[in-house]
């Protein structure tokens, strides 16, 4: 059986005014049903006291659309600017 696969995504709020805490729990509810879980939420400066949400994301080899899905759901979180996907790689078994 093919191992899970973790995506990584970088969200950027639409400005520093954004509450992050509520953005993340935002982002939760937002996810899709099923056999996905979103690992952790770390955040990561950008510049002049900006900061971007990393979500890595846990999800089934066979996820169907990949992570266009996740891309939809997460861009239309209040709060959510710009959504990129920064990595997806098989986890190790």
């Amino acid at each position: 059986m093919p191992n899970n696969i973790l995506a990584i995504f970088k969200i950027y709020p639409e400005d520093d005014k954004v509450d992050l805490e509520d953005l993340k729990n935002r982002l939760r509810e937002a996810l899709p049903k099923g056999n996905v879980h979103i690992h952790r939420i770390i955040e990561e400066e950008i510049a002049f006291g900006i900061k971007a949400l990393k979500v890595f994301v846990v999800m089934p080899p066979f996820f169907e659309g990949g992570t266009q899905p996740l891309e939809e759901a997460f861009s239309k979180v209040k709060g959510v600017s710009q959504v990129d996907v920064e990595l997806v790689q098989t986890l190790p078994g």
